[in-house]
């Protein structure tokens, strides 16, 4: 089976599409599936590149902006994108922009299988443009997508329910298949160690630095803390806020909120593997979030989470337990939660083993054979 993956901008290793992408195609070619990525050239002559590489779109007035957020745009090229399509049997939209509404209609022109992930709510766009929660774009971008991507579509991969929902209450016809988009486990369980020494409490937050992420909820939180004075923050990510954020963490210092200056890194797989094993709890702010691997990959070394929970958000289905969330956006929940978790170490312990045991449903193997299955089941429709 020959599968081409069609996204704009494969390789920016901050993004949390391209690493998905990238690591969906890997995982795929180990299952025995010739899968191929059509994108924008990477940027880095002395790193892989696309099988059929675009050129870089550059946007007038807004490419710094677009940069900022870690994104690049494909130059349309008609000619290039039939080569593509003609190698492939199975065409995977990875978004839903000016480069799939052309793909998308040259494969079914061909008569190819054509099919897509839901990878962004129109909210993460809208909030990439500094624009409010709600505001009249998030509707009219969900009609473009569904009318230019989505309903061309036989098959969707949703890699968690409430994706499913939103697509359904929007009007997009398709057969939906929710799939996690998986993480790689090690082949021994994890085994954690217990967090003894409560001097120091270590509480982790990864994601771009962008308003979506939302780490000023847990900054916020500091100051309707009990325990702030004892808790060193960790921010793992980069992104368009970073001057903001490193700005309001300077402050909640400064101010004496909290005693250890946040700290702020861009770190490899490895480390941040070492500091989520390390940290006392694991904190997820963002309130627009597909599925948010970051905070997966987390509990698999034993990170007890505390999640945002809201109508956006599908990291909500790793929770074990009630004190693993609170209402998106709310400081003072957040910092309840937090101070709940400091006293009860005993639970944090406890529960620190059942999330890494816990983890382990969510097998990357695993979501590449129920994907191969959609790809089955969109190529068998294409052929009727």
């Amino acid at each position: 089976m020959k599968v081409l993956f069609v996204c704009n901008n494969a390789y920016n290793p901050g993004n949390g599409l391209s690493v998905a992408i990238l690591n969906t195609i890997k995982r795929l070619k180990r299952h025995g599936v010739d899968a191929r990525l059509m994108a924008v050239r990477n940027s880095d002559p002395e790193g892989p590149q696309p099988d059929f590489p675009l050129e870089h779109f550059i946007f007038p007035i807004f490419e710094p902006i677009i940069a900022a957020n870690g994104f690049a745009f494909a130059k349309i090229d008609r000619r290039k994108i039939e080569e593509a399509v003609d190698w492939a049997d199975v065409v995977h939209l990875e978004e839903a922009m000016p480069l799939q509404d052309v793909a998308s209609r040259i494969a079914l022109k061909k008569g190819k299988a054509c099919v897509s992930t839901f990878h962004l709510f129109p909210h993460n766009i809208t909030a990439n443009w500094g624009w409010p929660k709600k505001n009249f774009a998030n509707p009219l971008i969900m009609k473009y997508m569904n009318a230019v991507v989505y309903n061309r579509c036989s098959d969707i991969h949703c890699p968690t329910l409430i994706c499913k929902q939103y697509m359904m209450a929007k009007g997009t016809k398709a057969r939906f298949h929710v799939i996690s988009n998986g993480i790689v486990l090690p082949e021994e369980p994890v085994k954690t160690k217990p967090y003894e020494d409560l001097s120091e409490i270590r509480l982790l937050c990864i994601g771009r630095l962008s308003n979506e992420k939302s780490q000023n909820t847990l900054m916020d939180a500091m100051r309707y803390s009990k325990y702030a004075g004892k808790i060193r923050l960790q921010f793992a990510g980069n992104g368009p806020w970073a001057a903001k954020y490193h700005k309001m963490a300077n402050k909640l210092y400064s101010d004496g909120v909290v005693k250890i200056r946040p700290e702020f890194g861009f770190y490899s797989h490895e480390k941040l593997a070492e500091l989520a094993s390390e940290c006392y709890l694991y904190i997820h702010c963002a309130w627009v979030e597909v599925e948010g691997l970051s905070c997966l990959e987390a509990t698999r070394e034993g990170a007890v989470p505390v999640i945002g929970e809201g109508r956006h958000i599908g990291t909500p289905q790793f929770s074990l337990c009630h004190e693993s969330l609170y209402p998106e956006g709310d400081s003072k929940a957040l910092a309840a939660r937090i101070d709940w978790w400091i006293e009860h170490p005993e639970e944090r312990n406890r529960y620190s083993q059942a999330y890494a045991d816990a983890a382990r449903r969510f097998d990357v193997d695993e979501s590449m054979r129920q994907l191969i299955g959609m790809y089955e089941t969109a190529l068998a429709d294409s052929h009727k």
